[in-house]
């Protein structure tokens, strides 16, 4: 199975609020879009939070997340990581386990 990896750096004093918002709108507009998050934290001293995220559907994982952006419920969710993000890391890992 393969994924990503992503770590985002946060703007100072918005780290609540973003992973507020991504757990609340993201997550499950992701699982609606057939993607399985295995885990989700945040380094505080960083101001990151890090995620890993998979996709196993019957299209690609570049597919189903054009799909996933490109869709209406992600449009009008109207929560642009511009907003929060100073940077993201994102790395595609398999599972090995």
């Amino acid at each position: 199975m393969s994924g990503q990896l992503r770590i985002y750096t946060v703007m100072p004093g918005l780290l609540d609020e973003w992973v507020q918002r991504w757990r609340t709108l993201v997550v499950p507009l992701r699982r609606q879009f057939g993607f399985k998050i295995t885990g989700s934290w945040v380094d505080r001293s960083l101001d990151q939070h890090i995620w890993v995220v998979f996709y196993t559907g019957p299209s690609s994982f570049e597919e189903a997340n054009a799909a996933y952006w490109a869709s209406p419920e992600r449009v009008a969710m109207n929560l642009n990581p511009r907003d929060y993000l100073v940077s993201e890391v994102t790395r595609q890992v398999e599972t090995v386990l």
